[in-house]
């Protein structure tokens, strides 16, 4: 897979894809304090509402202005949500598991040994600032020794392997072939930016133009902070913005990436090459230990026709800079606190209005769970999550896919040679549930408890030939993209599975306390998501084995992206913040994924109790509970700056358009809540597409 950095590097498919407050059991935590165990938090919290609010015109508010409320946004956040707050929950727990792993016992398993060396060393802040910017001068001295502009390729051989992310010029990895999902082969991805987003370089924009400028700013900054006087550091910035910026134009933008065919270009080896004949492969394979692949996908050609262009036309010493640049700004996060500090400043507080930096013991938990993520996350399994509620998690996902099977076979739009594809690509799917059948083994990974940029250096090079050994072998249909404790989930188009961590099948959001109404509006909605993603505008091009591959019939494609379109038209009219509206065609498989999903929820529930008709409870009807439990799941509040972020860059539409605009499209809402026509939550012509 494609390595990418979540930070700031373009997303390469957008395919992937926090609790209400509630007493703790035992002592509860403060802010300084890990847990032993998960706190409690209803599905369905009474306190969380504003019922002055009328639901017919804000279910959003209605649902959520009282956890609003009570939630203000921690001064470390750019936004606090549900899942947000699980999320810090999880990793008080998981923080609390590595401080006792990072206790020297004789008794420890390898495995906690190995976490817990790694967070000793991550939480050493006095030995890494001692280091000063030591862990990376071997990096530093090798763009200092190169001799011409063809020995980058050799040098960029090892830091792909040593750094995640896609910063240095370009990706490189491994993924499944698009036209022949039971091989991996070789991907090379577009990359080298540091900003979000490709726009954030071309757009005029005022707000756009500030970015430059502050980006440029920082350059500045870091370059002094590794040695360079004032002057130099300036024309350096200006390199590094001159150097990316021609990246940028030559980079599709994130709607354009979400057309999986503008993504497939596979070449042989020697078409490659000619594509690039300043960039030396044999060297960069060779530097990296990577077996030379007879076919590679070439994501975006034309970005790989620019980085011929600056190979040929940029000079030795501003490719000197550009990569001193990079290799500072990867590592800044694990280096000196004034190195960590300017990163923070720019990426967190002055893009996203994060006001705080995380204390150091959530930074470190975050890494464990990056680069030790199964290792860990085994030890959380066993702490959160039984077997009961597995099988109760799956018995839900079963449902839903049968409410699925009866929604295509009552289409009166599809015909039934496409009905028949799409139902072989339902039966196909795979679902996985809390954790792998088989935790990954980090044996190879050499932690040592004093080292700690060696041990992210370690991890990372660790994950990266994992990940190209995978080229020319059978695929794993058994692997996950996600550690267990992650508070998320997502759907493979490649694999045509589900995946629902451990982490996201916790209370509020699956509650085994709780009637089945909330639990279904709000798990059931998210099962019901990542299913629907499988038919979303991306996911429809996949067949059932996860080819790309055109299954649909020339009128029901046509008919797809009629209903399709409508979802465009309705969310386009939101705004984000200022006068930025939604770009609903960078959101719109989640937005279809969304309306599905509760589509499916309600047939499922109204299926799952169809025995045993539920009853009126806290004052509400069931219907009602169902509603208010989907919309809690997405309680939320963000800050203005990464709201402006999240309209470049965010697949995802704000939560209170995620809530507002699906029920508006569903009669079984407004039927539920009395809503009249006329109301903003009544959709005159309501879209629907699965």
């Amino acid at each position: 897979m494609i390595a990418i950095d979540r930070r700031r590097a373009p997303v390469l498919v957008g395919l992937w894809l926090a609790a209400c407050l509630a007493a703790a059991r035992g002592r509860a935590a403060t802010p300084e304090q890990p847990l032993t165990e998960l706190p409690y938090s209803p599905s369905l919290d009474l306190t969380s509402m504003d019922t002055s609010v009328d639901p017919c015109v804000d279910l959003y508010h209605y649902a959520c202005g009282g956890w609003i409320r009570k939630n203000p946004i921690p001064p470390d956040r750019a936004s606090w949500s549900v899942y947000a707050k699980m999320e810090d929950e999880n990793e008080r727990l998981l923080w609390g598991i590595l401080k006792a792993s990072a206790e020297p016992d004789a008794g420890r398993t390898p495995a906690r040994q190995k976490v817990g060396d790694y967070f000793a060393a991550c939480m050493d802040q006095p030995a890494i600032q001692e280091a000063g910017l030591a862990p990376i001068m071997r990096d530093l001295a090798a763009v200092q020794d190169l001799r011409s502009v063809a020995e980058i390729s050799r040098l960029l051989g090892r830091l792909h392997i040593e750094n995640s992310g896609s910063g240095f010029l370009f990706g490189f990895g491994s993924n499944q072939d698009f036209g022949d999902s039971t091989r991996v082969i070789a991907f090379a991805a577009a990359g080298g930016l540091s900003l979000p987003d490709r726009d954030y370089y071309i757009q005029d924009d005022a707000r756009f133009v500030d970015n430059r400028k502050e980006f440029t700013a920082h350059l500045t900054r870091m370059f002094r902070l590794l040695g360079d006087g004032a002057e130099d550091a300036a024309a350096h910035a200006a390199t590094v913005v001159r150097i990316e910026t021609a990246l940028a134009k030559s980079s599709l933008s994130r709607v354009d990436q979400r057309d999986p065919y503008k993504l497939y270009h596979v070449l042989k080896l020697r078409a490659l090459k000619a594509l690039t004949p300043a960039f030396r492969w044999d060297d960069y394979f060779a530097a990296g230990g990577i077996p030379k692949p007879k076919r590679v996908n070439v994501t975006e050609p034309k970005f790989f026709e620019e980085v011929e262009r600056l190979l040929q036309s940029e000079p030795l010493a501003d490719w000197k800079t550009y990569l001193r640049w990079h290799i500072a700004s990867a590592r800044a996060p694990y280096l000196t606190e004034a190195l960590e500090r300017e990163d923070f400043d720019f990426y967190s507080h002055y893009l996203q209005g994060i006001q705080e930096m995380p204390p150091r013991w959530k930074r470190c938990v975050e890494l464990a769970d990056r680069d030790l993520g199964e290792a860990l996350g085994q030890v959380y399994v066993e702490k959160t999550f039984t077997p009961q509620t597995r099988a109760a998690a799956l018995d839900m996902v079963r449902r839903i896919q049968t409410a699925m099977d009866r929604r295509i076979r009552g289409l009166d739009w599809m015909e039934d040679a496409t009905k028949e594809r799409a139902l072989e690509k339902l039966h196909a799917m795979n679902d996985k549930i809390g954790y792998p059948d088989r935790f990954r083994d980090y044996g190879p990974v050499r932690v040592v408890r004093d080292d700690f940029v060696g041990n992210v250096t370690r991890a990372t090079e660790f994950e990266s030939r994992r990940q190209l050994a995978k080229i020319g072998r059978p695929v794993d249909h058994g692997e996950w993209g996600m550690t267990p404790p992650t508070v998320n989930a997502y759907y493979d188009p490649f694999l045509n599975d589900m995946n629902f961590p451990a982490g996201v099948l916790q209370p509020p959001l699956f509650d085994p306390k709780m009637d089945a109404a909330p639990n279904y509006g709000n798990t059931g909605g998210t099962i019901g998501h990542e299913l629907t993603h499988g038919f979303d505008d991306e996911g429809r091009q996949f067949d059932a084995q996860g080819n790309l591959r055109d299954w649909w019939t020339e009128k029901d494609g046509k008919e797809f992206e009629s209903r399709a379109a409508c979802i465009v038209d309705q969310y386009s009219r939101y705004i984000v913040v200022d006068d930025i509206h939604l770009n609903s065609k960078l959101t719109l498989g989640e937005d279809v994924a969304d309306l599905g999903g509760l589509i499916l929820a309600w047939l499922a529930w109204k299926d799952a109790v169809r025995a045993q008709p539920p009853v009126p409870a806290d004052g509400l009807t069931p219907e009602r509970r169902f509603f208010v439990g989907f919309a809690q799941w997405d309680c939320s509040d963000e800050r203005d700056e990464a709201k402006r972020l999240r309209a470049t860059t965010n697949e995802h539409s704000p939560g209170i358009d995620r809530i507002n605009g699906v029920v508006s499209n569903m009669p079984e809402f407004a039927a539920a809540f009395a809503c009249k026509p006329g109301q903003p939550m009544v959709n005159p012509a309501p879209c629907r597409v699965w």
